[in-house]
């Protein structure tokens, strides 16, 4: 038997995992569902995406894209203002395309319960004072605005998970989110802890389409959402540049 490439561990959590050998990522998911979404996403999706090279149940593989990712999290981009933009319009072209065959995965309601249940959680923990969960809870108030009109939207728009190659996306990936859903969450996702990006981003998206206050609810909302889960999956959002910086911020 020939040897193979290491193998790197991209993801590992309780729901699911993500290997890298060479150039394939092998993706287990407990939930097959968001299997079956991402491969759907992946096919309708007017934007560079990975190629998907097999699927056996649990497991999905997808080739590498070229390029490097726009930054990560808690550092510094060194990607270019027009790598940030072309993102931007990118995306745009995403949410101009026509609506996926399924609904959005949380309802309003569900978002708001899920909101005030977190904040809760992060007061009585100890995680975080009660002055800034309260502050960023009213600023996120906006990010439940209604009506709204819905788009076809990736749902888990990262840092990580857009790739450039200089000026030119390359390719975006982990689709398991996308969903019928707010256009802003999606440039919030993508901007969280890079506030300085978001005049790039909106001008490669249109700055007539972009609403800067909905963003920064959304940046309120994700970062006290997505706290809990973090910190119970073994990730520290109180790293520098990270969510509670963002919430920080916020005051």
């Amino acid at each position: 038997m020939s040897d193979v490439e290491e193998v790197e561990v991209v993801v590992a959590h309780s729901e699911r995992v993500t290997l890298r050998v060479g150039d394939v990522f092998l993706k287990i998911d407990s939930n097959q569902t968001n299997i079956d979404v991402e491969v759907e996403a992946i096919a309708l999706a007017p934007v560079p995406t990975p190629e998907i090279l097999w699927r056996k149940p649990p497991v999905l593989a997808i080739a590498a894209v070229p390029g490097t990712a726009l930054g990560v999290l808690g550092e510094p981009s060194t990607a270019s203002p027009e790598a940030w933009a072309a993102a931007g319009a990118a995306i745009r072209t995403l949410h101009d395309a026509p609506l996926p065959p399924w609904p959005a995965r949380r309802t309003r309601a569900e978002i708001e319960a899920r909101l005030d249940a977190e904040c809760e959680w992060l007061i009585t923990s100890g995680a975080l004072p009660r002055d800034l969960v309260t502050r960023n809870r009213e600023i996120a108030e906006l990010a439940l605005r209604s009506p709204w009109t819905p788009v076809f939207a990736h749902g888990d728009l990262q840092i990580t998970h857009v790739f450039v190659d200089g000026d030119k996306v390359t390719g975006i990936i982990d689709w398991s989110e996308a969903s019928q859903g707010d256009a802003m969450f999606d440039l919030a996702t993508l901007t969280l802890g890079h506030e300085e990006r978001l005049p790039q981003v909106a001008a490669g998206y249109g700055l007539d389409r972009v609403d800067v206050e909905v963003v920064r609810a959304w940046w309120s909302l994700r970062s006290l959402s997505a706290s809990r889960w973090l910190i119970e999956h073994g990730f520290d959002p109180d790293s520098p540049g990270c969510e509670f910086d963002v919430l920080r911020s916020r005051m």
